[in-house]
């Protein structure tokens, strides 16, 4: 006999769990034979399950809300918020292991570019290492509005008022000098007097503004909506390797488990605090979707940005880094060993 809510083991003949204290022992008229696909609420706070019918340990997905044991058929449903309130802590496993091509990959990264030709081999390396980093994983959505200027649109206008400018100038002749007569004839049509007060002057500004757009036809808006699972590394003192616009593979993540973490793989600890990844991503998302914008667009009058925080989880992530001194100049790469693609570097 199994203990319903821990899972352990007991003689046959218990009334009370020895671990923790609840109440198992039922006379043979109440004893009822478990039922295949039998449905158990997951105790609050529970970090390991094992099936209340027969004690098999269970193995989850990141994710699921009902898990049924292998071996007897019978389920645990953990709630309409499935591991969230029972295990925050998830890992990704570690694909890239060759030290040999993860070097290879560091040689193509550094030699990249004509300027960078043999960078790699004139570089003596400091450091290589393989560890789990914390980072906490912080669900961002974030609406932008931008206001642009038609930049195309302002040229073609602006282009079009200086010829203008040019036949209505070029006919005065000396409108504005002296001795040029009252009058000039442009292309047949009689012209505006001169006038010092300054009549074809404000004119002359109308003709500008409207093609330089200042009756505001020349501005676009624009709507950009992100979504975002933004990493926060977890620790201090690696806070100068921030991921500014990167997000790691989720799909594959699983529960956190030291036993699967390769023995020569350290786990770091981290320091930084969940509320802390909250500000912090917040304002990166908001540097990163203004960066967006600017590159999209070359002329911003005016940007705006709001960005809610969902959910938050801890992620543990196995990232290589690699150190090199190039005369006197640090080189740093950071790498995904789930993904193997670069997440940052410093010094390229």
């Amino acid at each position: 006999m199994f203990c319903p809510k821990c899972g352990a083991q007991l003689p046959d003949d218990a009334t009370f769990c020895y671990k923790c204290g609840t109440k198992v022992g039922q006379s043979p008229a109440q004893e009822q034979p478990a039922k295949p696909n039998q449905n158990v609420l997951a105790p609050s706070g529970a970090t390991s399950l094992k099936c209340p019918s027969c004690g098999a340990p269970i193995t989850p997905k990141f994710g699921e809300m009902v898990i049924t044991c292998e071996y007897c058929g019978s389920g645990i449903t953990l709630g309409d918020q499935g591991w969230t309130g029972i295990q925050k802590q998830t890992m990704l496993p570690v694909k890239l292991t060759d030290t040999d091509k993860v070097n290879a990959m560091i040689t193509a990264l550094m030699d990249k570019g004509f300027l960078h030709r043999h960078l790699h081999e004139d570089s003596t390396q400091e450091e290589m290492n393989l560890s789990y980093v914390p980072y906490w994983i912080v669900s961002v959505s974030a609406r932008t509005t931008i206001v642009a200027a038609n930049v195309a649109a302002q040229i073609g206008q602006t282009a079009t008022t200086a010829a203008l400018m040019g036949v209505i100038l070029g006919g005065m002749g000396g409108g504005f000098g002296g001795g040029g007569g009252g009058r000039r004839r442009i292309l047949g049509v009689r012209a505006v007097p001169r006038n010092p007060s300054g009549l074809f002057l404000s004119r002359w500004f109308m003709l500008y503004g409207m093609g330089m757009g200042y009756g505001g036809g020349m501005r676009k808006t624009e709507q950009m909506d992100e979504n975002y699972n933004f990493p926060v590394i977890a620790l201090k003192a690696l806070t100068e390797y921030q991921p500014k616009d990167y997000q790691f593979d989720l799909d594959g993540r699983t529960l956190f488990d030291i036993s699967k973490v390769p023995k020569n793989v350290k786990v770091l600890n981290g320091d930084i605090g969940e509320d802390v990844a909250k500000s912090q991503a917040k304002t990166l998302v908001d540097q990163l979707q203004s960066q967006k914008a600017h590159a999209k667009y070359q002329m911003i009058q005016q940007l705006t940005t709001q960005s809610d925080v969902g959910d938050v989880e801890l992620l543990h992530v196995p990232i290589w880094f690699a150190r090199y001194d190039h005369k006197g100049k640090k080189i740093v790469l950071v790498l995904d060993a789930n993904s193997g693609r670069l997440i940052n570097s410093m010094g390229l």
